[in-house]
């Protein structure tokens, strides 16, 4: 079992345009409304997939029923959800014909005190026996950057493995926290380590320095330059190249639900995360379809790590 934790959930509106020009009056070709955060996407691929899986995220009554509804009936998903009172954010993700993806995100309901304790709480029900816990996603106003760090004491003590998506502060205090995985983007690494990643062979030694910290593994996603794992097996990077991108939204987390669905460690994992990220970006919607004989195919890894050569990210 691997449980997610989204503590900032959103609707996810998608509007599929012709064409966007800033400052102009646009048509959308087509329009859907999902529910959405980085840990529910996770949840959601891995139940698609035939991995059970429970997502933990607030909200209030009415929009909790709404996300419900919006989730539908999957084998093996379930969720926990904890009653804040307050309305779910949305977030507004725009996609015109030559394959532009451009994201407005509101910050999200303010959780307080009383909150917290309720998540925590949800969270420690929902991990009886699981195996990952995996904390995802940007927090919410009054949410303190500890959230994370207080997930993995909480995991590790019912001896759950706690692997982090997060960015910024909430991610730097991750780090520090003595998880068990972290999946940063290359610029949420470069923040970490405060410096700039223009090749392997930086995002490599960035990572190496965070492993050096106390993080068991870092996997670290790179858009069309794969992505890099760095954990008790060694240094791998892994490819899984495709002609089609039609929506490269939530590709990390099909692509961390890949990973931990693969073991959440070693090149198995890798090339399990590359397939479901590669399957991700071929879909116009959230709703990740499971990863093919075909995007397994397309997956080459290698130990041979060229440093010069130069990453772009997500």
């Amino acid at each position: 079992m691997i449980v997610t934790v989204t503590p900032n959930p959103s609707f996810d509106r998608t509007l599929h345009l012709e064409s966007f020009e800033v400052g102009q009056v646009h048509r959308a070709i087509d329009v859907t409304v999902e529910a959405g955060g980085k840990g529910i996407n996770v949840s959601r691929a891995l139940a698609l997939s035939g991995v059970a899986s429970t997502c933990v995220f607030p909200a209030g009554p009415d929009d909790g029923n709404q996300m419900r509804s919006l989730l539908g009936a999957i084998d093996g998903f379930t969720w926990h959800t904890v009653d804040t009172g307050t309305a779910v954010r949305t977030n507004v993700t725009v996609i015109d014909d030559s394959g532009h993806t451009t994201k407005l995100n509101e910050p999200g309901a303010a959780l307080g005190d009383a909150e917290l304790e309720q998540l925590l709480a949800s969270v420690a029900e929902a991990t009886a026996g699981a195996d990952w816990l995996a904390g995802c996603g940007s927090l919410p106003p009054g949410l303190t950057t500890e959230f994370y760090s207080l997930l993995a004491e909480q995991g590790r003590a019912a001896g759950v493995k706690m692997a982090i998506d997060a960015s910024g502060a909430a991610l730097r205090a991750a780090v520090d926290g003595n998880v068990a995985l972290i999946k940063p983007n290359r610029d949420e690494l470069a923040d970490v380590v405060g410096r700039d990643l223009l090749t392997l062979g930086d995002v490599v030694d960035a990572a190496v320095d965070v492993r050096n910290g106390g993080v068991g593994g870092v996997v670290v996603s790179l858009g069309s330059s794969g992505a890099v794992l760095v954990d008790d097996s060694g240094v791998i990077h892994g490819t899984a190249p495709t002609n089609i991108v039609k929506n490269t939204v939530g590709a990390g987390d099909a692509f961390l639900a890949g990973f931990l669905a693969g073991g959440g460690a070693g090149p198995d994992a890798l090339a399990s995360g590359l397939s479901w990220g590669r399957a991700a970006v071929q879909s116009a919607s959230t709703s990740f379809p499971p990863a093919t004989d075909e995007d397994r195919a397309a997956v080459s890894l290698t130990e041979e790590i060229d440093r010069s050569l130069r990453v772009g990210h997500e």
